[in-house]
């Protein structure tokens, strides 16, 4: 039956992504479009009265496959036949009702004048492709830790040969300005000065001016190249401890930028990552807890855009960081230096640095040996100073008890050791429960060699097939909340009916999946999206679904901390009301590829035995 003009054009104002097209577009492509009642009946009959179409499911339920795609099954607001219509080629159709309804049938000539909007183009092409439609990184590239270094480093850098003398290298710098020169030979890098080797190396041992600068220069010096971005040079320059890194050209090497600690300074002036020099300046407990819950206004006014939310986890973390240290520092003041070397550790999302608003502390003490009793004591008092001072400054104390403030987890290395061995000699659902947590482990604060030692005996370890697989069964006992024909799954006993938990029934299961992978290569990064980048070509991962499970972990974060900051809540229950037409799509979507990496995680690591 032909449809009401006026009646298809509501329906696709209400339709994502249809509802970005302007009113005269919509109408073109109504006048054009039919609402058929699809039946098992009447159903060969329809599809060939309506082929080469684009069917928009109004009601009812179906299972379909067309083009070499699996087995779909959907139900309202669900889309088929794109396939085809894309790639210009007459699939079978292969559908059967499972619940008759209403289906709006979109002819191509119709579809074409859609497909004009590059956001509708871009949704199709990537629901053909199964990846998430959505402008995650894109978006992100509008803020500062997310912007490529091309954009940052625009001015050439200033070299020398390494056969120039000291001196002149000294008057160039001098003369233009700047706190470093590249040492090039054959338009290759090979090194580095900065103004802090010429004080160290030159000056403070009186060497002679006219030598040849390579006889000063760091060689080969820590680099990145241009399509890389500002988060990765901050990352780099901090492990390195380093304020000047060069940038290449991907394809030649030559060296086509610098990026120094005061391009990053500039570029973070104004962004919500300032708001933690004022935590590090705190004098005392009242200051730093004036401060601390000064956090989530500044991140209420200042946290507006999508690509803000990508950072929030990262910038929360980092002032808990802070926190922790001036917390042991006002400790210290009081009672001394602490008797033995010790590493203060933290798990769960502070490690991941993808805290929230609603997230708890969780966090141990490694200590370099037993503690006697006098030794014990201190470490106690210590442990309860920061754990209740952090509780003062917002960040809430563990349910579970994963504080160092638990004698349990006041150990020693080698007792941290033997108990990796432990969880991966007896990996049953119980035990795994109890440790996964600790498995997303960083060291804030403390002498760090002893986490990297602890790190280090692990790898091994925790790689071992039979713990792998354990992981990968349990990451298989959560469910996404979408039903057989991809309906949402709205959790119970809430106030608002239409609620998810996404951060359980999504965020999680992306967090756990990575860290197998993570554990699988011996990676030890905490953070699931420097996990991922991390991982290796021959991992047995696609490119592109690393990619998918990049961009699906930024959108539901943006999804959490929208909702958090919008509601002035701490929970993680979004409402699908609160959601655009799109980003329903775009979640079910994401719910539909976190499962399908479930399913391949078990294959992977257990031989498909969930």
């Amino acid at each position: 039956m032909t449809a009401v003009p006026q009646q298809v054009t509501d329906f696709l104002k209400e339709s994502g992504p249809f509802d970005l097209l302007d009113e005269e577009r919509l109408n073109q492509i109504a006048k054009q479009s039919s609402i058929i009642y699809l039946a098992a009946e009447n159903q060969d009959e329809m599809l060939s009265t309506h082929s080469d179409s684009l069917y928009l499911i109004q009601s009812g339920q179906f299972s379909v496959k067309d083009s070499d795609g699996a087995l779909k099954h959907l139900s309202d607001g669900d889309y088929f036949g794109y396939a085809a219509l894309l790639d210009e080629v007459s699939y079978k159709l292969d559908l059967t009702v499972d619940s008759p309804g209403l289906v709006l049938c979109i002819p191509k000539a119709a579809f074409d004048i859609a497909m004009s909007h590059p956001k509708i183009s871009q949704f199709f092409n990537a629901a053909k492709d199964d990846v998430l439609q959505h402008d995650a990184v894109s978006d992100s590239n509008s803020m500062w830790l997310h912007k490529p270094l091309y954009e940052v480093a625009e001015t050439l850098p200033i070299t020398v040969g390494q056969t120039d003398s000291i001196q002149s290298a000294a008057a160039l710098m001098s003369q233009m300005r700047i706190s470093s020169v590249l040492i090039i030979e054959e338009n290759d890098l090979i090194g580095i000065v900065t103004d802090r080797d010429l004080r160290n190396r030159v000056v403070a041992v009186g060497m002679n001016m006219q030598l040849p600068v390579k006889q000063i220069m760091t060689e080969k010096p820590a680099y990145l190249t241009k399509n890389k971005t500002l988060f990765d040079a901050v990352a780099l320059m901090n492990e390195k401890s380093i304020n000047h890194l060069p940038v290449l050209d991907e394809v030649t090497n030559a060296p086509v930028g610098m990026i120094t600690a005061t391009d990053i300074f500039k570029q973070q002036r104004n962004n919500v990552l300032f708001v933690i020099s004022d935590i590090s300046k705190a004098n005392n407990l009242y200051e730093l807890t004036r401060c601390s819950w000064q956090l989530p206004h500044y991140f209420a006014s200042s946290a507006k855009r999508p690509g803000d939310f990508d950072i929030v986890g990262k910038v929360l973390s980092q002032a808990t960081d802070v926190m922790t240290r001036k917390l042991i520092t006002f400790f210290q003041q009081q009672h001394g230096q602490a008797p033995m070397p010790y590493c203060w550790l933290v798990y769960g999302s502070q490690a991941r640095e993808d805290q929230t608003m609603g997230s708890d502390q969780d966090n141990a003490l490694l200590l370099a040996r037993e503690p006697n009793s006098e030794e014990a004591e201190y470490f106690e008092k210590m442990a309860e100073y920061v754990c209740l001072g952090l509780g003062k400054c917002g960040i809430k104390l563990c349910d579970g008890n994963i504080m160092a403030s638990n004698p349990e987890l006041r150990q020693s290395l080698d007792a941290a050791i033997e108990q990796s061995k432990i969880w991966v000699r007896q990996p049953t659902p119980e035990a795994m429960l109890a440790f996964n947590i600790f498995l997303d482990a960083r060291a804030a604060a403390g002498d760090s060699s002893l986490f990297k030692r602890l790190q280090s005996e692990r790898k091994s370890l925790f790689k071992q097939s039979m713990f792998l697989a354990a992981l990968a069964r349990q990451a298989n006992e959560s469910s996404v909340p979408l039903s057989m024909f991809q309906k949402f799954v709205y959790t119970k006993n809430r106030k608002e009916k239409d609620s998810i938990d996404l951060k359980h029934t999504a965020i999680a299961i992306i967090n756990n999946l990575v860290r197998i992978h993570a554990l699988a290569n011996e990676i030890t990064l905490p953070g699931t999206i420097a996990r991922l980048e991390s991982l290796p070509s021959d991992c047995g991962i696609a490119s592109t679904d690393i990619k998918n499970l990049k961009d699906i972990w930024l959108f539901l974060n943006r999804l959490r901390w929208r909702h958090q900051l919008n509601n002035k809540v701490q929970d993680n229950f979004i409402r699908i009301s609160d959601l655009s037409s799109i980003e329903k799509h775009q979640l079910k979507a994401a719910f539909q590829a976190i499962h399908r990496a479930q399913q391949a995680a078990v294959l992977k690591y257990s031989g498909g035995i969930g």
